[in-house]
């Protein structure tokens, strides 16, 4: 009754409502693949990838083409409380395919789940209640900055993530801005996208270090490991590594001394999935980094996937886990429960979410 008896796999377009740009480009849509994994005793499991080209490689076509019924047709007859085992063979069957990957790693996790009849953070061991998420504001002009951060704050949002990386002179006159017309009412993070030199990221910090900023997104670029370990320390204390940190080999890498930076951003789309990211959680649990954990534009599959895997993890501090939120249809309902800004798990079984 345990056995993996059929996999669903299929795209759909969610529709972004709310196009926005970073420093290197504008999302506009949100296409994503999905899987439903289905076991003999008619338990089902939900995955969703949506791969960032720009950051992985991985197109979302590449993604579906992983998923094809012949590269997937080893889990068909396989127990579900191997779970341990067939994660680490889909991890081994689709290297170059992190989305893909992160799509089968979350429906057998849910599915697993599921079966045993607990949460997916339950199961893991949860360490954290709730946290605050950020919402984003994309690269705009300074009326447009301030407008977007009053309607967030309107809705019940406290933190916000500023998208920077293009001109540096305006990214610091937005971050003056802001703290002009809302003095503290805000926790603001910054996300540079690769967009800043070293000399600009220490301009940037120098400027703007009266203003409390939490933290600071990839500055650099994500190959400049080097370069980020000469930045002093305390910058490197509050830089979150994005770019720079795809797969449990990369978190090694970034803590080696001088450490590269104090925090590191997990993305399941990025690293593979539930089962990776909590290999580069136990790294930074080691190294005393701090966890903030992030998303693309994802349906509210992944999006759940994430927000249990953080919850699991004492390190972690920050959650950027925004990105259903703002889209024209999902596959699902559920998942987590969103109240002034503050993100819970539901108490429902798997990840909690409910086919729409």
């Amino acid at each position: 009754m345990t056995r993996i008896k059929d996999i669903k796999v299929w795209r759909e377009n969610l529709e972004n409502t709310k196009p926005y740009t970073i420093a290197y480009k504008t999302t506009d849509q949100v296409e994503s693949g999905f899987v439903e994994i289905t076991l003999e005793d008619g338990t089902t499991g939900i995955g969703a990838g949506n791969p960032s080209h720009y950051v992985t490689g991985e197109t979302l076509d590449a993604c579906m083409a992983a998923l094809e019924e012949k590269n997937i047709q080893f889990l068909i007859g396989r127990d579900i409380r191997g779970i341990n085992q067939l994660t680490y063979e889909v991890l081994g069957k689709m290297p170059k395919n992190p989305a893909a990957r992160a799509a089968l790693d979350i429906a057998i996790y849910d599915a697993f789940t599921k079966h045993l009849g607990v949460p997916l953070v339950k199961f893991l061991g949860q360490k954290i209640k709730s946290l605050p998420t950020s919402n984003t504001i994309g690269i705009m002009n300074v009326e447009e900055t301030l407008k977007e951060a009053e309607d967030y704050g309107k809705r019940g949002f406290s933190v916000l993530k500023v998208k920077l990386g293009i001109n540096l002179e305006e990214d610091i006159e937005r971050m003056v801005k802001l703290r002009e017309k809302f003095g503290n009412k805000f926790t603001i993070r910054i996300d540079a996208n690769q967009g800043y030199t070293t000399e600009k990221t220490i301009e940037f910090y120098n400027k703007t270090k009266h203003l409390n900023i939490e933290l600071i997104e990839q500055p650099l670029k994500a190959s400049a490991i080097d370069e980020m370990k000469k930045l002093p320390e305390e910058i490197r204390q509050v830089i979150a590594a994005d770019e720079s940190l795809i797969s449990p080999k990369d978190a090694i890498e970034l803590v080696k001394p001088p450490r590269a930076s104090g925090i590191f951003n997990i993305k399941l789309m990025k690293c593979g999935g539930v089962s990776q990211a909590l290999k580069i959680a136990d790294i930074a649990a080691l190294e005393g980094v701090d966890l903030f954990w992030g998303c693309n534009e994802e349906s509210i599959v992944s999006i759940t996937a994430a927000l249990h895997a953080a919850f699991a993890c004492a390190s972690t501090r920050y959650i950027d886990l925004d990105g259903s939120l703002d889209l024209g249809k999902d596959v699902v309902k559920g998942g987590f429960v969103l109240k002034d800004g503050v993100m819970y798990c539901n108490d429902k079984p798997g990840l909690g979410v409910e086919r729409i």
